[in-house]
């Protein structure tokens, strides 16, 4: 451990002062200390990434599979240290570190393959047809491109799965754009051993200096300086509202303004249906609790909200109140969490008409209980903070009318995901219901809880604002290989001079549409 910033293939200097990472279960200090970069090892960084810029994004995806499967054998090779140094940084159990470790290396195998297969560059090609009247056609052939260096800032709550080498590393170097990488203070040592790993992987793979990155210090000045730096033409984000949104501002803002995609906040609405609470209230509080506390409900697809029809809700809310008051406390990521869930929690109990339905002493330093509030629909339509994230196991129950909780769904802004549990015959007539929520969620759930992200081709992380940024995109699966590329085109082009994947002959066999048919 050397407490120092990677620039390229080189280590900053060790400059003070020194950022210590902190045991969130013991409050003990850990060392090495970390160094903030200097403002010409930045410099450094950046002009690394766009030199190695024009070599890299005209490797071969055979290439760049290779180095992200190597990637995840290096992790792989180190887990029992990312497993012990992310216990004592984050308060995770090591089942958990694990856990995450091999959705990790998972996730960069699956771009991997989404390199061999090809169809994420969604390669066109139109004929052309000299003797079309009026106008004759042009030959045209399309497809996607990367756009170049990109800044990607971890996340607190996930310390491999969305951090250094995590799904927004992974899909940027999948489609030929450098990484420069701004690490969490609040676990540094796992992000070094893990940036270690992928610098092994770059240079035993023969990638070119400043293909990869990682920055120590402030999210304010090393984060801001990335998103301003003319090199970097795209950010990768997951964390709180605010600091998305100042990142928003500040790329919105530059001479060449550049996309953000930054996953923020969402409350992760439930809506339960009067038929299946009269079967199973007792198994859906069951179900409730175990997501609403899972990871101390430090996860952005914490059930936040949940609907309940008034009249059905009374078994729910009383089996759910025998295990809130059981619940033991739990160690929360970091100081700063663990305070912003005190405030929020307590500001949503202030609120007029808010009840707690277990009346909880104040937990340990450090720590987290579970707390549930409810509240009619009535009052919540009255007061737009009821809306806001309680980072944490906490979660508001809204009771009212059918018409109530259309409205209620109705009210609410962009989310990541949206459950509803009901029969069969339920659902088959909700369709009011389920169009309202997928107009506001990038993930519909039925019949279970939001919980659980799920790393494949065809999973959505991401939501109309103000879930993410952008909700056209995903954090996870490999359409998020799309935030990093731009479609171009080339028009009566030498096929010589073509790229390999639009050549006529389609020398590396990927799958194309041809005069509009897929092939």
């Amino acid at each position: 451990m050397q407490g120092t910033s990677f620039i390229g293939y080189s280590r900053g200097a060790v400059n003070a002062p020194l950022t210590h990472a902190v045991n969130p279960a013991t409050q003990e200090k850990i060392e090495p200390g970390y160094a903030s970069p200097s403002n010409d090892e930045v410099e450094r960084a950046v002009q690394l990434a766009h030199a190695a810029f024009p070599q890299y994004r005209l490797s071969s995806a055979a290439t760049r599979a290779a180095f992200l499967r190597l990637i995840a054998t290096e992790i792989e090779a180190v887990a029992d240290d990312i497993a012990a140094r992310g216990c004592a940084e984050t308060g995770l159990p090591e089942a958990r570190l694990r856990g995450e470790t091999g959705r990790t290396v998972g996730q960069l195998r699956l771009f991997a393959s989404m390199l061999d297969d090809g169809s994420w560059l969604d390669a066109r090609i139109e004929h052309a047809q000299p003797d079309r009247t009026p106008i004759p056609k042009v030959d045209l052939r399309s497809m996607m491109r990367p756009l170049g260096p990109v800044a990607v800032f971890c996340a607190s709550n996930f310390p491999l799965a969305y951090s250094v080498a995590g799904g927004d590393t992974a899909s940027a170097l999948a489609v030929g754009c450098p990484v420069i990488v701004k690490a969490h203070s609040s676990h540094p040592g796992t992000a070094e051993i893990v940036a270690s790993a992928v610098i092994r992987a770059a240079q035993a793979s023969g990638m070119p200096e400043g293909v990869f990155s990682v920055l120590y210090g402030s999210g304010v000045t090393v984060g801001g300086a990335l998103v301003k730096h003319p090199h970097i033409k795209a950010v990768g984000f997951t964390g709180s509202f605010k600091g998305g949104r100042a990142l928003m501002d500040m790329a919105a803002a530059r001479h060449e303004p550049i996309p953000v995609y930054a996953e923020m906040s969402s409350i992760n609405p439930v809506v339960m249906l009067p038929g299946v609470l009269a079967e199973k209230s007792v198994a859906l509080a069951e179900g409730f609790f175990q997501s609403l506390t899972l990871g101390v409900g430090q996860f952005c697809t914490n059930p936040g909200l949940v609907l309940l029809p008034a009249g059905s809700e009374k078994e729910f809310i009383a089996s759910l109140s025998e295990k809130i008051a059981q619940a033991p406390a739990g160690v929360m990521l970091n100081a700063g969490i663990c305070q912003a869930y005190q405030q929020s929690t307590a500001a949503t109990a202030a609120q007029a008409g808010v009840t707690a339905i277990v009346s909880q002493l104040p937990a340990a330093p450090g720590t987290g209980l579970p707390q549930v509030f409810v509240v009619p629909a009535k009052t919540f339509l009255e007061q737009p903070a009821l809306c806001e994230e309680m980072f944490g196991p906490a979660s508001l129950l809204v009771v009212g009318s059918e018409a109530e909780l259309l409205a209620v769904a109705e009210s609410l802004e962009g989310q990541l995901t949206a459950s509803v549990h009901g029969t069969d015959a339920e659902l088959a007539t909700a369709s009011t219901l389920l169009e309202i929520l997928e107009r506001k969620a990038g993930r519909l759930i039925f019949n279970g809880f939001p919980t659980g992200v799920e790393v494949c081709h065809s999973m959505v992380h991401g939501g109309p604002y103000p879930s993410t940024s952008d909700g056209r995109s995903t954090s996870v699966g490999t359409m998020a290989a799309t935030r990093f590329t731009r479609a171009v085109s080339w028009q009566n082009t030498p096929d010589a001079l073509l790229p390999d994947e639009l050549k006529e002959s389609n020398p590396l066999g990927i799958p194309r549409m041809v005069d509009g048919k897929r092939c």
